[in-house]
């Protein structure tokens, strides 16, 4: 990968978390990820689900902010994001199930209509476009992560696809 490629992906993935396109990535994104999934789901804030979305958006920002925010100013920008979340993550993929996880398993949960622990690919697809994916990106990726064809999304698959998404390798010098 060129650098151009690999600059262009890293301002993919940074646009991903700054949900107001601001600049950074804070809190506020995460919550506001949060609000809109519930939304979206006719979830309310004050249910388990709910209150579970709310606090795995604030692990996940809080892991986030432990890994890039240098100058500890409880922002990450693009450049933080790039030499800090990028690199670790690319360096310990573990650590970013490890932050993310909690977030994505209460996704999967408002996402689930069934309460089997599984959402069907069509309710991923809506979660990722409230996430801030295309249409046709969105369509794509959970079809992709429906990994045994059988129509549901479970954690661990998305846990594992989102880790290698965000796991951008630097070009070669």
């Amino acid at each position: 990968m060129d650098s151009a490629e690999y600059e262009r992906k890293i301002a993919h993935r940074f646009a991903a978390f700054d949900q107001d396109g601001n600049g950074y990535i804070d809190r506020a994104d995460f919550n506001a990820a949060a609000a809109r999934l519930l939304t979206e789901f006719g979830t309310t804030a004050r249910c388990d689900k709910g209150q579970a979305l709310y606090t795995g958006a604030e692990a996940f920002w809080q892991g986030m902010a432990g890994i890039a925010d240098v100058d500890g100013d409880q922002r990450v920008t693009r450049g933080e994001f790039a030499g800090g979340a990028v690199k670790r993550l690319r360096d310990n993929p573990e650590r970013f199930a490890e932050i993310a996880r909690p977030f994505l398993r209460a996704v999967i949960a408002v996402a689930d209509g069934g309460d089997d622990g599984r959402a069907s690919v069509a309710d991923v697809e809506r979660a990722l476009r409230v996430l801030g994916a295309s249409a046709e990106i969105a369509g794509v990726a959970a079809q992709s992560l429906d990994t045994d064809r059988d129509g549901k999304v479970a954690e661990s698959d998305v846990v594992s696809a989102l880790a290698v998404y965000f796991t951008v390798i630097e070009p070669d010098a």
